[in-house]
């Protein structure tokens, strides 16, 4: 039996890990169980026809990431049919915004791919015994998280009530969104996931799900057909790798934006703070925030050459900072005894409120995510890896230790990861206190850059526009972290703004 520490985005995903480490599982193992039980019972925040990334990096070994991010879907089908059977629609989270759904906003999905993957590399126990905590919960009913029906609030109507599956799952008779806490029951969910058990992921590229997948996307104007799904391609990456005091961090590389994003944002903070949060610091944080995702938006938001792009903001950031600095997601982090690590992050976007019938399934919205795909519908070929904000991320210390984190929050992943590192490495505080400390993010709003702020820091020096939250808020993210010390100690810490779940046992 190892120890295993876990935080995932609820409880019941975090006590997934740590049930399937007391049968004997090592961190990797713990991972894929209570990201799949967050797939499975995160509705809105996340599903299982989702894409993501994993950032696995065992003792004395190299890091790999693991890619499984959604697809351009459309292999063989007519240029006349792609932009079809996708509506815009508007709803009030995080203040207002717009997402595109439908079936022609579906994208095909990998983290299916990616999970099965990282097991067959570095897990212990049986696939079967991995996917029946999801399968259990989707089989007897879970609960609707807080962090669900939060979101749900804003967009349930909009996007999850058209679909007459999706609607049932969701609402009750009168078509009231049920409440926290309420059970779900979402139609055909458990015989998907007992398929996937038996069969592996093959059931669902190219088995009976994936047959039910197609059958609704052609006859409703959908993209994703049967040689999507057959042919998607996992890739092993190289992490992008950079320095934080004595810490090496290991993340996302290109053609994700998220892990980039965030090696630029804690190089130019220079070791700000200095101990505790001031307002000096805070007007840096935001000078380097609007500075990265100015350059994003200029640079990088329809780069011909993202890898290229990429690694000139980054030597621009090693070399001349100041010339920069001119004026629907769940996260999994996992850590062993033995010093493996694992961090995965998996988005399905803001959901494109398609259930296939006999499924269970929602789809993603990949292509109908405006910020993240700024050529609209048709963001490449199909095969075209889509844009990604993720960055799962796995650090070691000189000294021995051993750090898994994470967050979603779509653009405000980097924000919330990248303060919080600064929190633990800069500001002296514990892993818990690092999470919790108070976030800024800065926004482009159509007036221009603006500062979204949480109540606590000091904002006196800041030059932008300010929107200031109330308390602490989810639209900033939710770190999700677990630590090994070099001592043997470990930890795990989840963010409230999530009501997520922590747990260390095995």
């Amino acid at each position: 039996m190892t120890r295993v520490a876990v935080a995932a985005s609820s409880s019941i995903a975090a006590e997934a890990g740590i049930r399937i480490a007391a049968e004997g599982g090592n961190a990797v193992d713990a991972a894929v169980a209570s990201t799949m039980v967050s797939l499975a019972t995160e509705p809105g925040v996340v599903s299982p026809a989702a894409g993501g990334f994993a950032t696995v990096w065992p003792a004395q070994q190299q890091a790999t990431v693991f890619d499984g991010v959604l697809t351009m879907p459309g292999n063989g089908i007519p240029p006349d049919r792609f932009g079809r059977g996708a509506w815009e629609v508007h709803m009030t989270y995080g203040g207002g915004m717009s997402t595109v759904i439908g079936h022609g906003s579906v994208a095909t999905p990998g983290g299916f791919a990616m999970l099965e993957s990282c097991w067959r590399e570095y897990g212990s126990l049986p696939w079967e015994a991995l996917m029946q905590p999801a399968y259990e919960h989707a089989r007897d009913g879970f609960p609707l998280g807080q962090a669900s029906y939060n979101y749900l609030v804003h967009c349930g109507e909009s996007v999850f009530s058209w679909h007459e599956d999706s609607r049932k799952a969701l609402f009750d008779e009168d078509g009231t969104l049920k409440p926290a806490g309420a059970l779900i029951h979402v139609p055909h969910l458990d015989e998907t996931l007992k398929r996937i058990a038996d069969e592996g992921v093959a059931a669902f590229y190219t088995g009976e799900i994936a047959r039910r997948i197609v059958a609704d996307m052609e006859a409703n104007e959908g993209l994703v057909n049967a040689r999507d799904l057959a042919g998607y391609e996992l890739v092993r990456r190289e992490p992008l790798c950079f320095r934080v005091a004595d810490w090496t961090i290991a993340t996302n590389p290109p053609p994700a934006v998220g892990g980039a994003a965030l090696c630029a944002m804690l190089e130019l903070m220079e070791g700000r703070p200095h101990g505790a949060w001031t307002a000096a610091d805070v007007a840096r944080a935001a000078e380097v925030q609007n500075a990265v995702y100015g350059y994003r938006r200029s640079q990088l938001d329809l780069s011909e050459d993202i890898a290229t792009d990429i690694a000139q903001l980054l030597q621009l950031c090693r070399d001349n900072p100041h010339a920069l600095l001119s004026p629907s997601t769940i996260h999994v982090s996992s850590v062993d005894a033995d010093g493996l690590a694992c961090s995965t992050t998996m988005s399905a976007g803001y959901s494109s409120g398609v259930m296939p019938p006999g499924t269970g399934l929602w789809m993603n919205n990949g292509l109908g995510e405006l910020e993240l795909n700024k050529r609209g519908l048709v963001p490449g070929p199909p095969g075209t890896r889509l844009t990604s904000n993720m960055a799962p991320s796995v650090a070691r210390s000189d000294a021995g230790s051993v750090l898994a984190i994470g967050s979603p929050g779509a653009d405000r992943i980097t924000t919330a990861i990248s303060l919080t590192l600064l929190n633990l490495v800069h500001a002296g505080l514990t892993l818990e206190a690092a999470i919790e400390h108070p976030r800024l993010h800065v926004e482009f709003a159509d007036a221009g850059p603006r500062i979204a702020l949480e109540p606590g820091l000091d904002s006196g020096d800041c030059r932008l526009p300010l929107r200031q939250f109330d308390s602490l808020s989810m639209f900033f993210g939710g770190v999700g972290a677990a630590q090994l010390d070099a001592d043997g100690r470990m930890h795990a810490a989840s963010d409230s703004r999530r009501t997520g779940g922590a747990r260390v046992g095995g």
